[in-house]
């Protein structure tokens, strides 16, 4: 179609996004941006659902495999190379087709956002206080130098306290615990799929029992041995620490499983929330029953956003 948009698959994992994706960068004359924090890392391929090549069906894909497991992903960096790639893409009169899950990731890709500066030993040593001290503490520390943050954080969320603190010695400015009000920097259409949660559910029953037959401990023994524990992102993966867990002896397959489905549940939930409030987003339904069409509903909203954008 030669549309001069960025296009973007979102919603929570398991719905089928991915698919989507090739299905739609191969009829936009397009290739694929990665949005899911995840698939960033080299090797985390089973448990991450990455496609393989032969399921990328020739589609280029972009961000992919540009991290080691021992690495911690950042949200500027990853903005910054997704700008590179979606100015890229436009310039050579390719459609970027962006898919993810990973919301912050998405709303670094696709709209004005200033992410503030980070700096590992500020916040290690901020992680290493908070766990000597106490999550109140620290943001009993941080109701002192930024109250409106304070305010919006609640005391037992240690990794947004962590975070405000290192942004204001960092600064010297208040950190901004709420996100902006979302714009697109660019023509943008975002395309969100959603499923019933009994659907989605089963999916994600299916999607863990998949990952233990498809080789995910197989796939972590060798992470292991690349440093995967000391990743401070990687390590905490879904379905990554609980492998973990039952190759040390601590969990049964079955009880890995388990614990893997309920944290991907969980996962999916507030993907739902975080997506469902972006009023940009046209929702279309994921049915296991009759998922032919959903090609096409995709494309009329490309079509539709198209001729509104002219």
């Amino acid at each position: 179609m030669g549309l001069p948009l960025v296009v973007a698959v979102v919603g929570p994992t398991a719905t089928g996004k991915s698919d989507l994706g090739i299905a739609l960068a191969q009829a936009l004359d397009g290739e694929v941006v990665n949005a899911d924090a995840m698939q960033l890392y080299r090797g985390m391929d089973v448990g991450t659902a990455k496609l393989t090549p032969a399921e990328q069906q020739g589609v280029p894909h972009h961000l992919l495999d540009v991290l080691d497991v021992v690495d911690e992903a950042s949200v500027a960096a990853y903005q910054r190379a997704a700008d590179s790639v979606v100015d890229d893409l436009l310039a050579r009169g390719r459609t970027p087709v962006l898919v993810g899950g990973s919301g912050l990731y998405v709303r670094a890709a696709l709209d004005e956002l200033t992410i503030p500066p980070t700096e590992p030993a500020v916040r290690a040593r901020l992680e290493a206080e908070a766990a000597d001290l106490g999550a109140s503490a620290l943001h009993e520390r941080l109701q002192a130098v930024d109250p409106v943050a304070a305010s919006q954080i609640l005391p037992t969320n240690t990794r947004r306290v962590v975070r405000a603190l290192e942004v204001v010695e960092l600064t010297g400015a208040p950190f901004v615990a709420s996100l902006p009000d979302p714009v697109h920097r660019r023509p943008t259409v975002q395309v969100g799929l959603r499923a019933a949660l009994p659907v989605l559910d089963a999916r994600i029953e299916r999607r863990v029992v998949g990952m233990w037959a498809g080789g995910l401990l197989d796939e972590v023994r060798r992470l292991d041995r690349l440093g995967l524990r000391t990743g401070l992102t990687a390590s905490r993966a879904v379905g990554y620490a609980q492998a973990l867990a039952e190759l040390d002896g601590t969990s049964t397959t079955t009880e890995a499983q388990d614990d893997t489905a309920r944290a991907t549940r969980r996962l999916a939930r507030r993907q739902r929330s975080w997506f469902g409030r972006d009023r940009r987003t046209t929702w279309l339904d994921v049915d296991d029953a009759a998922p032919a069409g959903l090609l096409d509903a995709a494309l009329d909203v490309v079509r539709t956003a198209a001729a509104g954008a002219r």
